[in-house]
């Protein structure tokens, strides 16, 4: 297990950095040690509009600070954990095949446990100062304090995308979605997990459908696990035959799915992320008539974040990404539905006036929500929860496709 920080002044850590380690808090000498490095991000590669940001990332980090950046795309992002595992098991602890991930939930929790993470560090960084610690949860993940091991660089809620020309109004709850699914079977369906956005719909319906959420917030095997889920089984076994294709098939991918509302068959969908919808319909990926709307007890948020392994041999520039992911200039640039339509991680009200005024001059887009309309932002569960659960859906409902 790894040590527990945050009993412990972080200038402590930062003081004593590993032999040939930089200082996180010395940026001048982070920096130029940064120069020259190649820093391979194994970042998700499913999204074109993502894709297209992080070669923008790479641009301006290697303008600035002459780093390079490489984005390694993946499927899946355990794979990139799986990569830094095998190398310690092999005594690989120097120049190791990753240099940062985006990562999250079970696969940081995974990484933290096993020593694998280098940091403390993200506090340090210089932009850490515009970071929202007191509204955004932005210091733990999925319920695990990050103690500065990662950066955060997005915020995502939970919204529900659906064509207005087929489905007129939300639909305030989970209870209402299979009333509505039930009444018009076929058009409604969500990725298969464990694809990130099909076990997100998992983890909002069971928010929904428990009566003690605090339990979600523990350890799954500090609970009574089978009585805790087994109101999500009998939502599903009754939903599940009013899935698209009678849930005998499900979109692999998050654009999967957008492609079939796009597609007019189906007129709802899952998303992580309140712009999406209006980015899709800037770029022609979704028709007009698609709005977002979320369920009236809130939904799930959380952040995205990057982690360093703790055999990179370019931490350097990998701070200095990390770095720059959260300075207002790309911030603003994620925010935009024209780019990304991500929630920003940064306290806008405090920001020097000409940062501010860069967010409050953008045009949120047709179908995005504002941030009082999202409403309550429900909080992850323990990733062991979705771990067991994204299991037991594969032997349940995906054995006989």
């Amino acid at each position: 297990m790894i040590r527990a920080v945050s009993a412990l002044p972080l200038a402590l850590f930062l003081a004593a950095p590993a032999l040939g380690q930089t200082d996180p808090a010395d940026w001048e000498a982070v920096t130029d040690r940064a120069e020259g490095q190649t820093v391979y991000w194994h970042a998700w590669g499913g999204s074109t509009a993502t894709n297209d940001f992080i070669a923008w990332v790479a641009e301006q980090v290697a303008d600035r600070h002459g780093v390079t950046l490489e984005h390694v795309k993946l499927a899946d992002t355990a794979d990139a954990v799986t990569r830094v595992l095998s190398e310690k098991q092999a005594g690989e602890d120097a120049d190791g095949a990753v240099d940062l991930i985006w990562i999250n939930g079970p696969n940081f929790a995974a990484m933290k446990e096993q020593d694998l993470l280098f940091g403390p560090f993200a506090e340090a960084l210089p932009n850490w100062q515009y970071v929202d610690t007191d509204g955004k949860a932005v210091t733990t993940d999925f319920t695990v304090p990050t103690e500065g091991y990662e950066a955060p660089w997005a915020m995502a809620q939970v919204v529900l995308m659906h064509d207005t020309e087929d489905l007129p109004e939300p639909l305030p709850s989970a209870e209402a979605i299979l009333d509505w699914a039930e009444a018009n079977p076929g058009r409604f369906t969500y990725p298969q997990p464990p694809d990130f956005l099909g076990t997100t719909f998992l983890k909002q319906t069971l928010i929904e459908l428990t009566d003690d959420n605090e339990t979600l917030m523990k350890p799954a095997d500090a609970a009574d696990y089978e009585a805790v889920v087994a109101p999500l089984w009998d939502y599903l076994d009754a939903l599940t035959p009013a899935l698209w294709r009678q849930g005998r098939a499900y979109p692999a991918t998050g654009p999967a799915q957008l492609q079939l509302l796009a597609d007019d068959e189906i007129d709802l969908a899952i998303s992580f992320s309140p712009g999406e919808a209006s980015t899709a319909i800037a770029d022609n990926r979704l028709p007009p008539s698609v709005r977002t709307f979320v369920l009236e007890d809130g939904t799930l948020g959380n952040a995205s974040f990057v982690a360093i392994p703790y055999n990179s041999g370019s931490k350097e520039g990998a701070m200095v990404v990390a770095n720059f992911l959260m300075s207002p200039e790309a911030q603003v640039r994620a925010q935009d539905p024209d780019v990304l339509g991500y929630g920003t991680v940064l306290d806008v009200a405090g920001l020097p006036e000409a940062d501010r005024a860069a967010f409050e001059a953008l045009d949120l887009g047709i179908a995005t929500l504002s941030p009082e309309e999202l409403g309550t932002v429900q909080p992850e569960p323990h990733p062991s929860w979705m771990t067991r659960i994204a299991d037991e859906w594969t032997r349940r409902y995906a054995a006989g496709q």
